[in-house]
């Protein structure tokens, strides 16, 4: 909810005998339809969502599902614990950016191995918490004063996401002609709802993207090591629904790591309740009993990024591409999300 026309912006409550916690992260909708009429409009970064925790000069980092990230991030606790408050709780986005400036999150995943490293930032676009004081049922606008006067002198690698109040559709726009992955439109009275998909938030994409539970692999063929593809899904009523077969995106690294993960996993049933398909898709290969007796199948925990071209009439995957494995998503949460915005 959002305050009335008129109505006085609620007071911060005041919360200072607690130190700061962690506060579950607010969710943006999406719909596949980009909003119209004037919102707070920020780029959708590629990365891992990252609250922030400080408590006396100590500071600490955690998924979006409370899992602690700060030994992957030294810089970015250095950074944070520069901060001159007593306590604060901020909400932002960890990202590795390419050549032109963008957020990359194959390149996130990949830092640890390649020589060159990438830029790292933590961009800053939410406080939930500063000094003592409850700023959730603050309207969006009044917490990015007080996030603009907390990081008045930022040190690298923190930023403050920027904003645009602009008609969403153009600033998406925009994000389609520079290779963006989408934006987030916000409404500026919004407060901050943890944990929550109310609708305040919506995110527009430009590429179609998400994530998906992995379920089981084929067999490599030629010369492929460790396996061949990876079979992918989502969750509906409580039920893992299959997508479709990623072949593409993987090194020999992450095939030999995905593979020793993959080993403690394995069941005998297959986990997709809707396995087998009945006759060939009209993209990629089918996934009849015959294809099924060539797969070993996992119990179901495992969450990839991917991207692909489209959802098919089949309500399969169309030339999908593994970006990486994300730590911060819980298998049980991984929904079919609608394709790209303003198409």
């Amino acid at each position: 909810m959002t305050p009335e026309a008129g109505e006085p912006p609620a007071r911060p409550r005041v919360c200072q005998k607690m130190p700061a916690q962690f506060i579950a992260p607010m969710k943006a909708l999406n719909t596949g339809q980009v909003p119209t009429g004037e919102w707070d409009c920020e780029i959708k970064f590629d990365g891992y969502r990252a609250i922030a925790v400080l408590n006396r000069g100590n500071g600490s980092l955690w998924s979006r599902t409370g899992k602690p990230m700060s030994r992957d991030y030294p810089e970015v606790i250095g950074a944070l614990e520069k901060l001159r408050c007593r306590d604060a709780v901020l909400d932002g986005e960890i990202v590795a950016l390419d050549a032109a400036g963008r957020s990359r999150f194959q390149l996130l995943q990949n830092r640890g191995r390649s020589e060159k490293k990438p830029i790292i930032v933590y961009y800053v676009f939410d406080l939930m918490r500063r000094d003592g004081r409850s700023l959730l049922a603050l309207a969006l606008t009044d917490r990015r004063k007080e996030l603009a006067s907390l990081a008045k002198k930022l040190i690298p690698p923190l930023q403050i996401s920027p904003v645009f109040r602009v008609e969403p559709a153009a600033l998406l726009k925009l994000a389609r002609q520079q290779g963006l992955e989408g934006i987030i439109a916000k409404q500026p009275g919004s407060r901050y709802e943890p944990d929550r998909r109310s609708g305040s938030w919506v995110k527009c994409k430009v590429l179609a993207e998400q994530e998906f539970v992995i379920g089981g692999f084929t067999r490599p063929r030629h010369s492929r090591e460790y396996f061949g593809a990876i079979l992918v899904g989502y969750y509906t009523g409580g039920r893992l629904r299959y997508a479709g077969k990623v072949g593409t995106g993987f090194d020999r690294a992450q095939l030999a790591s995905l593979h020793a993960s993959f080993v403690p996993r394995t069941r005998k049933t297959c986990p997709f309740a809707n396995l087998p398909l009945e006759g060939k898709p009209r993209f990629g290969e089918g996934m009849g009993r015959k294809a099924m007796e060539k797969v070993t199948w996992l119990k179901p925990g495992p969450v990839a990024q991917i991207k692909f071209a489209e959802w098919t009439d089949d309500g399969l995957l169309r030339q999908p591409v593994f970006l990486g494995l994300r730590t911060d998503k819980r298998a049980s949460d991984v929904r079919r999300e609608p394709g790209p915005a303003g198409r």
